[in-house]
């Protein structure tokens, strides 16, 4: 099941990759590529097999991929939370 991306999840990460945008594309193709390299593979695929232009295909994917990252922790934390 997909962790629920809240808006405040999305703001988080809007904030943190709006702030320099392009260095945090830079971050992002390192670290998904050391994270899931296959996913890193996708996208790099899908961005390159598109009339569109690959960085924005690329940047959506990896906007996603920390949005749905964050709710997973989120979500974890909710499901282990002891008092």
């Amino acid at each position: 099941m997909l962790p629920v991306i809240s808006e405040e999840i999305a703001q988080t990460a809007f904030d943190e990759i709006f702030e320099n945008m392009p260095a945090w594309r830079k971050k992002m193709i390192h670290y998904i590529k050391d994270e899931n390299p296959e996913i890193n593979t996708a996208i790099i695929e899908a961005a390159n097999k598109t009339d569109l232009d690959p960085k924005a295909i690329a940047l959506g994917a990896y906007m996603t991929y920390l949005m749905m990252e964050i709710a997973d922790k989120e979500n974890d934390a909710v499901i282990n939370y002891t008092e």
